[in-house]
């Protein structure tokens, strides 16, 4: 059994830990209003972009790089959002363990597989096992800002649309945890591009306006499907932004409590230590009277 003096100082630095735990809660808790709200209010500009798609799939057979899929696709590069610090949870763990399901089934596939990382632990955990990284990007893993959503389109849609078909990669897929509530995220896996639009059904209810294009068709599609796709990157890394500060605050928020429980076992323990060193000090005193007793 330990001594009461250990016992004293696992209960000090428990009481440490609990109060960092709370700190981050309370941090995170602060945060999390705004992150969903981030989460929440790009997702009707990325819809609307979305219904004019389909909208123009329904009137005319698009044709573009960015929709159009690969014969026989050989490459592919997957973008892999996760955190930029831990005490998250599982959900780094999570993203990751999802990113190598995906690359092991597009290798199955006889497809070559190229990663790019957003966060700081994914980019430190391939760059740890010597997996080489494309692209990474750090720092902004719990605020991403637009400008970080735009760099990261960008890249994989010149590496997508690379004119060296050698380069050049024929799918790209995103890894990213999609925030549902506070207590419900999941992560997911999307092929970003090729654009897939899905058209209703011929026999479909829907209606949709009627567009004309200055100066043309595809001039317009240039100009609007990158903007589609930086919007759906930037949605993706907001909805991991939003679940990566809700699996913080919920993470500490268990901590705290396994930490608050830890110390009230320690301190039951310290008592019964200290009870039980008593009572030997006790005991010996009392053996030592009966001896000094015995000889008088």
């Amino acid at each position: 059994m330990a001594t009461v003096q250990q016992y004293k100082e696992r209960i000090a630095s428990t009481s440490s830990l609990k109060k960092i735990f709370k700190a981050q809660e309370l941090i995170a808790a602060s945060r999390i209003s705004k992150a969903r709200g981030f989460a929440e209010n790009a997702r009707p500009f990325a819809e609307t972009v979305t219904k004019a798609l389909t909208s123009l799939a329904a009137h005319i057979d698009i044709e573009h790089p960015l929709i159009t899929p690969r014969e026989k696709p050989t490459r592919a590069a997957v973008l892999v959002v996760a955190a930029d610090r831990g005490m998250a949870g599982a959900y780094t763990v999570q993203v990751i363990r999802a990113a190598g399901e995906l690359i092991a089934r597009l290798q199955q596939e006889n497809k070559s597989v190229e990663i790019f990382a957003a966060g700081r632990r994914v980019v430190s955990y391939y760059k740890f096992r010597g997996i080489e990284v494309s692209g990474e990007w750090e720092g902004d893993s719990d605020a991403p800002h637009p400008e970080l959503a735009t760099e990261i389109a960008d890249k994989l849609v010149a590496r997508y649309l690379d004119e060296n078909a050698d380069n050049a990669v024929d799918e790209v897929y995103i890894v990213y945890t999609n925030f549902i509530n506070m207590v419900s995220q999941k992560v997911k896996i999307v092929r970003m591009l090729p654009i897939e639009i899905v058209k209703d059904d011929e026999n479909g209810s829907a209606t949709h306006p009627l567009y004309t294009f200055e100066p043309d068709v595809g001039t317009v599609l240039d100009a609007l499907l990158p903007r589609y796709f930086r919007s759906r990157v930037h949605q993706c890394l907001l909805d991991a932004a939003a679940s990566e500060t809700a699996s913080r605050q919920r993470a500490m928020h268990t901590a705290t409590e396994n930490a608050e429980d830890l110390i009230k076992t320690l301190t039951v323990k310290s008592n019964q230590a200290r009870q039980a060193k008593i009572t030997s000090e006790l005991s010996e005193i009392v053996g030592s009277a009966d001896a000094l007793a015995k000889k008088a």
